[in-house]
């Protein structure tokens, strides 16, 4: 009661925070005459005054005031927008490193230049983080007219530009690109053999559109770069034609977790069923030598039986897609893990892909947590405040509108069935499209969207379905939803990043209508008539009530439900949305409390009659509020253990960057060889022993397998006082001598190089291998808590170990392939530069557009013809052979990531490299 009377009096904390951020404004609005009053010249020069500012020991935010003018009125004179007060709150929101919270339609885009011309002056990078490549490429085309208006640089990442061109635009002031783009461009990076192939600058500043769609929901799952293991389709179809046969009384499932287990007697049948189709190796299901089948047998029972066509997933041209849960799109080149898309694929009777190994991966927490300031901006981001402040410290900051919101939020309506509400459904948009007033329909799958579709073809109402089958075309569809008797049905709108103007777009239909009219009088004279259709256009749906949103059910996210009511009352316009629901909605059936559904039962509704209840629609946020809750967890646990795996990515990373930045690693070289002794020496003499208690077999069969060398470990013994220290030193200094007798015979220069790739190399597979292995344990790891134990602490524990156990593999390897290795050099010297990022078949193909962009070779032939047959393999150090004559580089072993000899830019195996 105090608390409620204290927010009347005072406002909220938000309140009293945009109220001192309004001061600033304030100052940036007084100094709006001075800068009108430049000329193009003057304000084009005001970048450079501020960047004279800054070296003589001002900070950004003494210069804020004066910059954000200058953006203003550039804005003015290139776009024709003037930026409101509110856009001006949210720049500096985005300035400090929050999240501007700011309704649909109040121009997130244009806020985002403030903040980015600001921080871009320094010189030190800044990026835009969007949700997918067409708004990439539209912001900084768009935005970036403004920003080169002012003399900084633009450049935008997206897939399929060669090593060149990412370099190139990573060095601009400001840079554009999708979530997933930057994160692989990191990864890579730190694949790469030299400091000068990476194409990524230090982290400075992002700004991350629709944030709360990339921060939160898409951080669920993290980016993976990973080579294929070996083929085992045939074991996928094998298993998939079991699981097809199975009875619903062998499992059960658990539809809130999507997790299933067999049933005691299912377990019985099921291993009845792999012996008889030869798929077991033992008699016993669950001795380990079965442990592969049954991992995959219960892959393809949960592929089966949990995931669905059209809702988790698409069929398109013959590839299994993945479709987000939050956003309704096409998860382009993602794929499950541990099995679960190939036996998805094995359900569709689709082409099998090779399951994928793990060469490098980070969570978007941990990726984004890498920038010394983050902010974002979305429409709905308050109900996750708690996770922005938990996950990444960042505040979240509701920006008020410019104009207040006409929209009108009518209760929901709850229904019997399905079939009851879709007919309810489409005699509502029927008589709104009478009317004139436009219609938003928000599904939450596209199995829902196509129902739709068919009761709306019955009632004769025109419409367009947006789903992941249209992604190429949402922009053009949303774009239009706002004109008159226009009927849109969207899978989920978040991040669609296009406003719903009333009486349609007039860009798009400029873009659409005039494509092939060339600029004069006519085309003048039609841009003209669109534009006054559109203005008599709008003010006709503002007659008819503005958009109006109809959602067919609740989403999980009560953030996805907002998302499609803000579609609605865009800039102060009139607007409706109102949500239809039933007993069979997903939310309500497996999440709402059971005296929800007691209580509907049994309040004697009639086939096709609704209800409408603020007590139900109060149960219905309750379950979302639980959803959100569980799904917060989820995220937290990922974190939790990307955490580990993340401090020693940082050690790995940290380590390669440092032997790329030196000239000569020889001193490393050294130190790993005698530790790798003094280890191998410890563990077969250990300290404080006696001699008869060492293992010498042992340690000569350990010696010789790392060192290639046998010792006189007899005579040694024959010598009084004879301790481990003793047996270490002669071992150091006999491996020493080989190194010192190799290292003369070669040319020095080549040899460092060979050190510096071979410790390089070795490091990446160690590393590998060991992300695999943490993957097995964090799966196992949660067997622990049935001893009582906390997985978390057991996987931190393990963790650890398995790290100080692959750096001493590392350094056992290392040393045997140097000291027992060969340097013949079997071609001419090749070009002074270490060899290009091993091309692993890692299969990723780029974000969103599902173009291959890194399925290569293995990188062999490069790598040999400057090691040689050091591998001890004569073959591997001739080229590829097969060949076309028309490849006039074919015999000169280029890696296929190398930029083209002829001088295109583009990657050789985009350009001679691909004609064989």
């Amino acid at each position: 009661m105090l608390k409620a009377l204290t927010k009347s009096i005072f406002g909220s904390a938000n309140d009293r925070y945009v109220r001192t951020i309004g001061k600033v404004v304030d100052q940036i609005n007084a100094l709006e005459p001075q800068i009108q009053a430049l000329s193009d010249e003057e304000l084009k020069a005001q970048t450079d005054k501020f960047r004279t500012k800054l070296a003589d020991g001002s900070t950004l935010d003494d210069i804020l005031p004066e910059a954000f003018a200058t953006v203003r009125e550039a804005s003015v004179r290139v776009l024709g927008m003037r930026h409101f007060d509110v856009q001006m709150i949210g720049g500096i929101v985005l300035h400090r490193g929050e999240i501007a919270e700011m309704r649909t339609g109040e121009g997130k885009t244009l806020v985002a230049t403030l903040a980015t011309y600001l921080n871009a002056i320094e010189g030190k990078g800044v990026h835009v983080v969007t949700v997918n490549d067409y708004l990439a490429r539209r912001d900084a085309e768009w935005m970036g007219q403004l920003h080169k208006f002012l003399g900084l640089s633009i450049g935008v990442i997206v897939p399929n530009l060669n090593e060149f061109e990412r370099r190139e635009a990573y060095g601009s002031d400001i840079t554009y690109g999708t979530n997933n783009e930057f994160g692989f461009d990191y990864l890579r990076d730190n694949m790469k053999h030299e400091r000068s192939q990476m194409v990524q600058r230090p982290f400075n500043f992002a700004v991350v559109d629709e944030v709360d769609s990339i921060l939160i929901d898409e951080a669920r799952t993290p980016l993976i770069i990973s080579g294929p293991t070996e083929d085992k389709s045939d074991l996928y179809v094998a298993l998939d034609e079991i699981v097809k046969q199975v009875p619903e009384d062998w499992y059960e499932k658990d539809e809130k977790s999507k997790n299933i287990s067999w049933t005691e007697d299912g377990n019985e049948a099921i291993e009845e069923r792999l012996k008889e189709a030869g798929l077991l190796q033992t008699d016993n299901l669950y001795d380990v030598e079965n442990t592969l089948v049954v991992h995959h047998m219960d892959q393809a029972l949960k592929a089966n039986i949990m995931f669905k066509r059209d809702t988790d997933y698409i069929v398109k041209d013959e590839k299994i897609v993945i479709i987000d849960e939050f956003t309704g799109r096409m998860m382009d080149g993602r794929r499950w893990s541990n099995g679960l898309h190939q036996a998805v694929e094995a359900k569709e009777g689709v082409k099998i892909e090779p399951e994928n190994q793990t060469m490098a991966s980070i969570t978007f927490q941990n990726y984004f947590r890498m920038y010394p300031k983050l902010s974002g901006m979305t429409g709905t981001a308050a109900t996750e405040a708690g996770e922005f402040w938990d996950i990444y410290k960042m505040n979240v900051v509701t920006i008020p509108t410019n104009v207040p919101v006409a929209r009108i939020d009518e209760e929901d309506e709850f229904y019997k069935n399905t079939l009851d509400k879709f007919a309810a459904i489409a005699k509502a948009i029927a008589e709104k499209s009478k009317i004139g007033q436009p219609v938003l329909v928000g599904t939450v799958s596209i199995e829902k969207s196509e129902l739709l579709s068919q009761f709306l073809d019955k009632e004769g109402v025109k419409h367009e379905v947006l789903n992941a089958r249209q992604h190429e075309r949402e922009a053009h569809i949303v774009a239009q939803a706002g004109r008159i008797g226009a009927v849109t049905i969207a899978t989920n709108m978040a991040g669609r990043g296009t406003d719903i103007q009333l009486g349609g777009n007039i860009e798009f239909r400029i873009e659409e209508e005039l494509a092939g009219l060339p600029d004069g009088p006519k085309r003048e004279l039609e841009i003209e008539r669109i534009t006054a259709e559109v203005r008599s256009e709008r003010q006709k749906v503002k007659d008819a009530g503005g958009l109006f949103v109809l959602g067919t059910e609740r989403h999980e996210s009560r953030r996805i439900d907002n998302q499609l009511r803000g579609r609605s009352g865009r800039q102060g316009d009139p607007g409706l949305s109102r949500f239809y629901l039933c007993l069979e909605d997903d939310l309500l059936r497996i999440f709402g409390p059971d005296t929800l559904f007691a209580k509907m039962m049994n309040s004697n509704l009639e086939d096709g009659e609704a209800i409408g209840s603020k007590w139900l629609s109060k149960a219905i946020e309750t379950a979302q509020k639980k959803v959100e809750a569980r799904n917060y967890d989820q995220r937290k646990q990922v974190v939790e253990y990307d955490d580990v795996m993340n401090d020693q990515r940082k050690v790995i990373y940290e380590q390669r960057a440092e032997i790329m930045d030196s000239s000569a690693v020889d001193d490393v070289v050294v130190d790993m060889r005698h530790d790798a002794i003094e280890s191998i020496v410890n563990e077969h003499c250990p300290p404080g022993s006696y001699p008869e208690q060492w293992n010498i077999e042992g340690l000569k069969e350990r010696v010789d397998e790392v060192l290639g060398i046998q010792p006189p470990f007899e005579e040694w013994l024959q010598e009084d006082q004879v301790e481990p220290e003793i047996i270490e030193e002669r071992l150091k200094a006999q491996a020493d001598e080989i190194m010192e007798a190799k290292m003369a015979n070669a040319d020095a220069g080549i040899w460092r190089r060979v050190e510096k790739s071979i410790l390089l190399e070795r490091l990446d597979n160690h590393w590998k291998e060991h992300l695999a292995t943490l993957d097995a344990l964090r799966q196992a790891v949660f067997l622990r808590a049935y001893a009582q134990k906390q997985p978390i602490n057991e996987y931190k524990q393990e963790a650890f170990s398995l790290f100080g156990s692959m750096l001493d593999k590392l350094r056992e390897d290392v040393t045997s392939i140097l000291v027992k290795s060969e340097l013949r050099i079997a071609e001419p010297p090749p070009q002074d530069r270490l060899p290009d990022l091993p091309d692993f078949l890692t299969g990723h193909i780029d974000p969103l557009t599902g173009l291959e962009n890194s399925n290569d070779g293995d990188g062999s032939a490069n790598r040999e013809a400057l090691f040689g047959s050091l591998a001890g393999s004569p073959e591997a150090a001739a080229g590829p052979g097969g060949h076309f004559a028309d490849n006039p580089y074919r015999d000169q072993n280029i890696s296929r990531n190398a930029l083209c000899p002829c001088g295109s830019g583009n990657k050789y195996k985009h350009c001679h490299g691909a004609m064989g």
